[in-house]
């Protein structure tokens, strides 16, 4: 049987069957206060976000033969050090996309909803009249900016134009005709979309070249009374930058599903402000986005390990 660690629990809406031919000899959070002890004897990982897997890591793991990450992102993986080692890498960027666009909707809507303000005020003074003070926005006919334009940007832009907006995306990387397949509009560059969109919503990898892509230059390019929308990498924003941005009134508000570092620190000014919606990088991990994505990442180990080559392969040289 193959011998499985995992940085998390298997969740519960995983079939038993999935995982039948495999040997889970542990998890991380079955040991947290020292979430590797038994990760040594390891063939196969199912990796998370918490943890570095480079190649100090694999050298204590000798047997490793695949980590497969649940999700899209890989930052946290030194790939190189894999393919060095001959560790197969592998994730499953299908697996969060419905889940993730409907919660960079959400987190869109609560903020130009001023739904977090409100919700505080009413459970404060339930008897106040608050209609006219409300500045609520409607959505419909404001311009939607999308930087990335992969799964689930594209899915983004489905849902927003649903909703009546017009949508423009940025992403040197993809083609005129998956634009228009899409029915959106290309924008030319990253400084027109950012110039022009009531709302900004961010839907890129967290990379050396986009690492604080949001910063101080960026949020002063943006309208004025304009949204931030971030449920893809906490390293895409310059934190001081964003705050500055609120605190001016630059910005109306922000909904934010990932910060940097990871947790945020207890007294992040981001988690207090109203006018900022937070959630704790869950916008992929709904029931159904779970399910996905282990058995996704279950399915990428099984082929590795029986020599066959996986869909979602990083480094399919290893093989």
């Amino acid at each position: 049987m193959i011998r499985l660690w995992t940085e998390r629990s298997i969740p519960d809406v995983i079939e038993p069957d999935l995982v039948s031919k495999m040997d889970l000899i542990g998890s991380g959070t079955d040991t947290p206060e020292n979430p590797l002890q038994v990760v040594s004897g390891a063939q196969a990982i199912i990796a998370g976000a918490s943890i570095d897997y480079n190649g100090q890591f694999m050298d204590k793991v000798p047997d490793l033969k695949v980590i497969s990450r649940t999700g899209i992102g890989i930052d946290n993986i030194t790939i190189s050090d894999a393919t060095d080692r001959g560790i197969a890498i592998c994730n499953t960027p299908d697996g969060p996309t419905i889940s993730t666009a409907e919660m960079a909707i959400t987190l869109m809507l609560n903020t130009a909803k001023k739904v977090k303000a409100y919700h505080n005020a009413m459970c404060s003074h339930p008897q106040q009249d608050f209609i006219s003070a409300y500045q609520g926005l409607e959505v419909n006919g404001l311009m939607l900016g999308l930087i990335g334009l992969g799964r689930i940007g594209s899915r983004v832009a489905g849902i927003a134009k649903a909703l009546g907006m017009k949508v423009y995306a940025y992403d040197p990387f993809i083609t005129d005709e998956h634009a228009q397949n899409l029915g959106i509009e290309r924008a030319s560059s990253l400084e027109w979309v950012l110039s022009r969109a009531d709302v900004i919503s961010l839907h890129l990898p967290l990379t050396t070249d986009t690492y604080q892509l949001m910063n101080t230059d960026r949020f002063n390019l943006m309208k004025r009374g304009a949204i931030l929308i971030n449920a893809a990498r906490g390293g895409l924003v310059d934190e001081s930058a964003l705050i500055q941005a609120l605190d001016t009134e630059h910005l109306m508000g922000a909904g934010l599903d990932v910060f940097d570092p990871e947790p945020p620190e207890v007294g992040n000014p981001l988690l207090q402000r109203e006018n900022v919606i937070t959630t704790p990088h869950l916008a992929g991990v709904t029931g159904a986005g779970k399910e996905r994505m282990w058995r996704m990442a279950i399915e990428n180990i099984m082929a590795v390990m029986h020599g066959i080559k996986p869909e979602n392969i990083i480094n399919p040289e290893v093989l």
